[in-house]
């Protein structure tokens, strides 16, 4: 029986969210490195490398992302000491004008001051700023308190529109049913020696039986669910017998999932759900805090401009045979777009303890 699932987790890069790569408007960023001093690098290597030059840079690392046109690692820096620490492991530096402090700050201060339905923010490492998107239902005074905010937050922060509404996509994906509501298996995982799957959070309680037809026998007990906060849950299987790692890629075939890994800012990546079936997009931003409205609000979701819709939720985010995350919500749909966000696969994994199987 293969289950399918829908994208990717979250990265371990200091930085946030992106649409392009490098723009031509951004008039603080340095050209600081020739082409021929840059290293080319994967995806994975260049993650890893991120993490390294964060952890060494310290306070002066101001967040990373990858330019898959030119395969590179471009990261920003306060001070020309730092940049030329990147250029030496073979990165592309960029002097910024906001240090991830500076940064932090300002979402701190949206937080306090600007929580609201309809609402989130990610930071950017592009534009090296806050980027805050409302949806459609932000209008009025509370369109004018949030731009407010906004704007005293000056050229650490920018505000912009989506198509839609911000919501969990609560109906899930493929073939897991409980009661009267659908969602998507996301990854199966082995923990404590025993098959378990993810799937979002929102999905279901901790106690509810899934099954893999609506009205059909249970094949699994929920067993834990972090929603609002976060947005996973674990499913135990009720058969021993250990499910292979797979996703559904709705042509006769699936992708094998060998490992679980961190999201990167410009990362391709592909989405797979029952209702939408298999669409591929870029990871726009991280640790992207989402106000869904009810007092729902998740943090820490990785950002994508990959298109989904209800039905798609807890399904697998992923590139190539990497699971990177589940899928949360967004707004809009596949026909119009619209802006989806994850809940990185890397967190329920360390939190349960459990493994790629």
């Amino acid at each position: 029986m293969k289950h399918r699932r829908i994208p990717k987790r979250r990265a371990a890069l200091a930085g946030g969210a992106a649409v392009a790569l490098l723009g031509a408007g951004i008039t603080f960023q340095t050209a600081n490195a020739s082409d021929a001093e840059v290293r080319p690098l994967s995806v994975t290597a260049a993650g890893n490398l991120a993490s390294t030059l964060t952890e060494r840079l310290g306070g002066d690392a101001a967040g990373a992302y990858y330019d898959a046109k030119s395969r590179a690692l471009v990261v920003n820096v306060v001070d020309e000491d730092a940049a030329d620490t990147v250029r030496e492991a073979g990165g592309k530096a960029r002097v910024v004008e906001h240090s991830l402090a500076e940064l932090a700050d300002a979402r701190r201060t949206l937080t306090d001051r600007a929580t609201m339905p309809g609402t989130s923010w990610a930071l950017d490492p592009v534009t090296n700023k806050v980027v805050v998107t409302a949806d459609g239902t932000v209008k009025g005074a509370s369109w004018e308190k949030l731009s407010g905010v906004v704007r005293g937050l000056g050229s650490k922060a920018e505000l912009k529109r989506t198509s839609g509404v911000f919501t969990p996509f609560l109906r899930g994906g493929d073939a897991i049913h409980s009661g009267g509501g659908r969602c998507s298996l996301g990854f199966n995982v082995v923990k404590d020696g025993q098959p378990h799957f993810l799937t979002a959070g929102h999905c279901g309680k901790a106690g509810s039986r899934w099954s893999a037809t609506a009205g059909g026998p249970a094949i699994g007990t929920m067993v834990d669910s972090r929603f609002p906060g976060d947005d996973f849950s674990l499913v135990r299987y009720h058969s021993m017998t250990p499910e292979p790692s797979e996703v559904n890629l709705y042509n006769g075939s699936v992708q094998k999932i060998t490992k679980a890994g961190e999201a990167t800012v410009g990362m391709k990546v592909t989405r797979s759900g029952s209702t939408t079936q298999v669409h591929e997009g870029e990871v726009t931003g991280l640790n992207a805090t989402v106000n869904y409205g009810n007092g729902q609000i998740v943090h820490g979701l990785i950002q994508t401009n990959v298109c989904a819709e209800p039905g798609d939720s807890g399904g697998s985010l992923f590139a190539g045979d990497t699971a990177i995350g589940l899928t949360s919500g967004g707004s809009g749909n596949c026909t119009a777009g619209g802006t989806t966000f994850f809940q990185p696969v890397t967190e329920p994994l360390r939190v349960y303890g459990a493994r790629i199987g």
